[in-house]
């Protein structure tokens, strides 16, 4: 049966299994994006286990366990898989300030890391404060 159809989970971390794969983390009440991020099967596995997101770091190249030094944790109350199976949506309560590592002007870290938008085609503009 075609992954688009079949009700196990066939997720794609490629022929090695070591591949990565991108996850988004929605805030499961306001449905804001917070973070593109990417998981290995291993970080799925720490996120299932734990309930917190769990994802893994490419400059790192290591598990990033998301708020361990900041506080700043994703409860993780939903995943999500896509039709191909080659990427997933958690659905998280925000436990801390916020969900960005960048930090406002007063030091808190901003809610969501998509706090900017494009104007005038090559300008970016704050849109939380």
């Amino acid at each position: 049966m075609a992954k688009e159809y079949t009700t196990e989970l066939i997720l794609d971390f490629g022929a090695d299994g070591k591949q990565i794969i991108p996850v988004i983390a929605q805030d499961k009440r306001t449905k804001e994006i917070l973070i593109l991020a990417f998981a290995s099967k291993e970080a799925l596995e720490e996120t299932i286990s734990s309930g917190f997101a769990t994802f893994y770091s490419r400059s790192r190249k290591e598990l990033w366990k998301k708020g361990l030094t900041s506080g700043d944790r994703l409860q993780v109350e939903e995943i999500r898989v896509n039709c191909k199976q080659n990427s997933l949506i958690y659905l998280v309560t925000p436990l801390g300030e916020g969900a960005c590592h960048a930090l406002k002007p007063t030091g808190h870290p901003y809610t969501s890391c998509f706090y900017r938008r494009i104007v005038q085609g090559n300008k970016l503009e704050f849109i939380e404060f």
